[in-house]
Parts: structure tokens; sequence; C-alpha cells
């Protein structure tokens, strides 16, 4: 892999977009804790952003293409100010597969960044995940 890609950050009003999303997360674990159903915490988790004033789409539809001819729909759970993609887990471990997922969400969008957050960890600190898509990074 390319050490320089690797590299790449998400532009600064993304990452500005990623932090008030995980703060209004650790807002949201901090009140319910860990041991919910994905579905509530994504409902809390749009409430809190409705109450900070930060615009989102659930369950965004997203086209999903094959060699350039669509073949389906995606849902991304929550879907940032037209530009961060966040999904939500309540698992007891992220899989690598969790993290493809995103991924491939990013692919799919062309953006660079999305959040991967468990909420069935102590400490939302360490169920949170930036992804980043560095093909969706401009030099």
């Amino acid at each position: 892999m390319n050490d320089k890609k690797a590299q790449k950050e998400p532009p600064p009003e993304i990452d500005r977009l990623a932090k008030i999303a995980i703060g209004c997360a650790i807002e949201v674990h901090r009140h319910l804790g860990p041991g919910y159903l994905e579905e509530i915490y994504e409902e809390a988790l749009c409430e809190e952003l409705r109450l900070q004033g930060i615009p989102f789409k659930r369950q965004h539809s997203i086209s999903v293409s094959y060699k350039g001819k669509p073949v389906g729909q995606g849902r991304l759970d929550i879907l940032v100010g037209d530009k961060l993609i966040v999904e939500l887990k309540a698992v007891s471990a992220i899989a690598p597969v969790h993290s493809a997922q995103v991924m491939s969400y990013l692919k799919a969008t062309n953006l660079p960044l999305g959040l991967l957050i468990n909420f069935n960890v102590a400490l939302l600190k360490e169920g949170v995940t930036r992804i980043i898509n560095s093909a969706a990074i401009e030099d």
C-alpha cells in the first residue's frame, strides 16, 4: 500500500462533523450505557444530533453499482451533513467485516470518512473507529 495514500486525512470540515458526531454518541452512551439494541442507539443518536442542530439523514438509501451498472440499493444508518457516514453497532466485538462494510459505503458514495461506532462497550471511546477512504480525498 502506498504510504502517501495511507496518510491522507479528510478535509477539516468533515473532521469537525466527525468530532461533533462522536460527542453526540458519547452523550447517548453516557445516558443509556451498553446493552440495548442498535435501533435504540440509532434513535437516541438522531435525537441528540437534532438537539445539537446538526443536519443528518437516517437510513439514507445509496445506489450500489457493479462495473458501472446499478445492481441495487444500500442503506446508511446515518449520513451527517451529507458528508460523513456513521454506521452503528451494538455487538460484543467489532469484526473486520464491519469495517469493510463502512469502506464499501464510502466507496459507493465517494465520501472520505466514516465512523463505525459500537455502543456495546464500557467506554465509548473504545468503540469508535474512523475509516478513511483515501481515494475520495483530493491531493
